[in-house]
């Protein structure tokens, strides 16, 4: 009886024994398994930081991409700023420096500028055509930028200059300004604008309506009444959509003068009407200056004008030619310099 219980025991021990082994063995193989396979690949540490580094930068886009929602989220523009401040008394130093203006513009890059505050309700792109009008240029660009600001206007500001020695050509200029213009952004209104002229009233809001808009109803040259009935020269404003409808302006007025009464006819033609604001706001000062050379009267402006009706579909924006010179992205606004090598 008592060696069969020692007998039984010592087998159970025995048993006991022979599992621990069996456990030590293929511990012991596993382990050299796990090794075996790491060293196979000795990136497996790399690879995880990379996993981790990864996971990081995905948390910091998944941020990223929410900062686009939130800048939507920004409240729209009011339809009348409450930073206007009416009617200024202007006053061009004559010892005005580019320097002088751009400090006090330090928002305004690469002739660029957005409130920060609301969402504007237009992007607004102001074409100036231009030659050898660098202090007219100056005054302009000193009181149109915070004029725009204190409108809360999302816009940029395009000088066309044109090179060479032909004669001055306004309104194809306007036309290269609106198609170079469109590459960089899809702007929704335009804004066509003498150099030599500038805003008095900040109640005139640069921005398109549902109909043409001609902004200078009086300047200081003509005791602040129109020209003359139907004039649309000076600052005008139209959609991208209206001013492709017409097909921009004519290419072919070479020299002083027509141009703006051929972009009205055109306007007329699609049966559109011209809207303008009250005119104590329609307030310009025009900057004295000679006629310059090369931009003298166009004697052809009135046999032109006869044939607008005939050839506005294929004299504007599909038959302007040019040579692009430059595109400049300077600090208060864009260059673009064209040449226009064909004949007038």
């Amino acid at each position: 009886m008592g060696f069969n219980l020692t007998f039984h025991l010592s087998y159970r021990v025995r048993l006991l024994l022979l599992f621990t082994l069996c456990l030590t063995v293929v511990g012991w193989a596993t382990s050299n398994y796990f090794v075996d396979a790491i060293l196979e690949i000795p990136k497996a540490t790399d690879f995880m930081a990379n996993f981790n580094k990864a996971t990081v930068l995905e948390k910091e886009e998944t941020l990223t991409d929410k900062a686009p929602v939130k800048k939507a989220d920004v409240k729209n523009c009011p339809s009348m700023s409450p930073y206007l401040i009416g009617r200024s008394k202007l006053v061009f130093k004559a010892d005005l420096t580019l320097e002088e203006v751009q400090a006090e513009n330090p928002r305004v890059h690469r002739g660029r500028y957005h409130p920060e505050e609301c969402k504007a309700s237009q992007r607004v792109a102001i074409l100036i055509p231009h030659r050898n009008r660098e202090k007219h240029l100056l005054y302009l660009l000193e009181h149109l930028h915070p004029f725009l600001q204190r409108q809360q206007m999302d816009y940029g500001i395009y000088v066309i200059h044109q090179a060479g020695s032909k004669k001055f050509n306004r309104a194809k200029l306007l036309n290269v300004g609106y198609l170079e213009a469109l590459k960089e952004e899809n702007w929704d209104c335009f804004i066509f604008h003498d150099v030599d002229l500038v805003p008095e009233h900040d109640f005139n809001l640069y921005k398109c309506e549902n109909q043409p808009k001609h902004l200078v109803v009086g300047r200081n040259s003509t005791g602040y009444r129109l020209r003359y009935k139907g004039y649309f020269g000076g600052v005008t404003a139209l959609t991208r959509e209206q001013f492709f409808k017409v097909n921009g302006f004519s290419n072919n007025y070479w020299g002083w003068g027509g141009e703006d009464d051929d972009l009205r006819l055109r306007v007329e033609l699609h049966r559109m009407k011209i809207f303008r604001p009250a005119p104590e706001v329609g307030k310009y000062t025009m900057v004295f200056h000679n006629r310059d050379r090369g931009n003298e009267v166009n004697i052809e402006r009135m046999k032109l004008l006869h044939q607008v009706s005939r050839v506005w579909k294929t004299d504007g924006l599909s038959s302007c030619s040019y040579k692009l010179l430059s595109v400049e992205h300077k600090p208060l606004y864009i260059n673009i310099t064209v040449d226009f090598w064909s004949s007038p």
